[in-house]
């Protein structure tokens, strides 16, 4: 025969069952905080002015001290974004130009055509802060022929602006040969007077899709690690990279959310590789 459980014990005992669920919750709501806490923490050290600066007057590449470089697109609304602050903590600013001609019609960063909705303003609001900027758009051609006029749509909507390198963003397999539409992309921005054309893809895709980067002048890799917010290590390749995305929750002043954040490769000469993205630094 079971014994009858007092009234007072089951009340304690729901109470204490109540009050585990509510520790639980609160636990798990504040997880992603302190995961952009533990980034902010964690952030590479930064300078108090837009620009790189050297920290004495050697113009040797170990005084060259860098800022993150930021890459962003309408997804970072300007509304949210605290400009000033922002611009102090980067060195340079990637921004996307186009999403591609086959981008989701109910996107809330782009258009239906495919041009980001914030492009300009972010372009703006970091070049007369003396933040330099460059551009991106995102491949997403099936034939050569889209590709070109891929090609096509972002040089004329980005060159107004001057940036200092184009890139191209090569993450899908949108046609059987994307080595030869890759190729139509940039020959495409060069016939029409892009200077400068780069090439972000990663290695796997790179090496699964068999397409050739020698063609490009600059060569930009991501890779996370864990993805933890700050540098872990650099790429595993042989590539001749230029520049390294490596997080995509990378916190800084002047905006509350999560940012892709990049640097330099630590293997090449910091100075002269950042003046061949983004044009010669003052000193």
């Amino acid at each position: 025969m079971r014994k009858r459980i007092k009234p007072i014990v089951v009340y304690v005992f729901l109470g204490l069952i109540g009050l585990l669920l509510s520790i639980a919750a609160v636990v798990v709501s504040n997880a992603p905080s302190s995961t952009l806490q533990a980034a902010r923490k964690n952030q590479p050290s930064t300078t108090s002015t837009s620009n790189p600066q050297t920290s004495t007057s050697s113009s040797t590449d170990a005084d060259f001290k860098l800022n993150p470089i930021v890459d962003i697109s309408g997804w970072q609304l300007p509304k949210q974004i605290d400009y000033d602050s922002l611009a102090k903590n980067v060195s340079g600013a990637i921004v996307r130009v186009y999403g591609g001609s086959k981008i989701s019609k109910d996107s809330n960063a782009a258009h239906s055509t495919g041009i980001d909705k914030s492009f300009k303003t972010h372009i703006k609001e970091f070049q007369k802060r003396n933040v330099p900027v460059a551009v991106y758009s995102y491949a997403l051609g099936s034939s050569k022929k889209e590709m070109r006029e891929e090609a096509k749509i972002f040089y004329k909507n980005a060159s107004p602006y001057k940036p200092t390198y184009y890139w191209i963003d090569v993450e899908e397999n949108t046609m059987k040969n994307m080595d030869a539409g890759v190729e139509a992309f940039r020959a495409e921005l060069k016939r029409l007077g892009a200077e400068h054309v780069g090439i972000y893809i990663g290695t796997y895709f790179m090496t699964e899709q068999e397409i050739s980067v020698k063609k490009f002048d600059a060569v930009w890799l991501p890779t996370y690690g864990s993805d933890s917010g700050y540098y872990e290590a650099q790429p595993e390749t042989d590539v001749d990279y230029d520049l390294h995305q490596y997080t995509s929750n990378g916190s800084l002043p002047g905006f509350d959310q999560t940012l892709d954040l990049n640097q330099i490769n630590p293997n090449k000469d910091k100075k002269k590789t950042f003046e061949k993205l983004f044009g010669s630094v003052d000193q």
